[in-house]
């Protein structure tokens, strides 16, 4: 009976190690490496890891190697596809061209967000995130 419980904790990680995984942090970024270690807390050890920005059809990677993401800050964890990973239509730019056009996408998103927290805040009586009541 006990083999038909999902393995949900961290242990079930064991099966990731050294295959290649994207990441997605509560910041929003998107990491890109090969998981070589993990603990009880979920937190990873990524090597060649490069993080990566999207727009429209083009991405840029800014590579970090050595990479150390504490659990709590994972949003999503997923295997890459090595046979599909090139297949993707999408076109490589350099970094400098893409980030300011990102960080402009990220502000506008933000902002749009500030002003649905704020509508709902004053109409429904939500809390905004990160203020009273949200105690998570």
């Amino acid at each position: 009976m006990d083999s038909l419980i999902p393995f949900t904790t961290s242990g079930s990680l064991v099966d990731c190690v050294d295959r290649k995984m994207l990441v997605i942090l509560r910041d929003g970024r998107k990491l890109h490496g090969v998981l070589r270690s993990y603990d009880q807390f979920a937190n990873l050890v990524l090597e060649a890891t490069v993080e990566r920005i999207y727009h429209g059809n083009a991405f840029a990677e800014n590579p970090h190697g050595l990479f150390l993401i504490r659990g709590e800050n994972v949003v999503l964890l997923g295997e890459i596809d090595l046979d599909q990973e090139d297949d993707v239509p999408l076109r490589k730019v350099d970094w400098q061209e893409l980030e300011p056009i990102h960080r402009q996408d990220t502000e506008l998103k933000r902002q749009r967000e500030e002003v649905k927290a704020q509508i709902l805040y004053d109409q429904k009586g939500y809390s905004k995130e990160g203020g009273e009541g949200d105690g998570y």
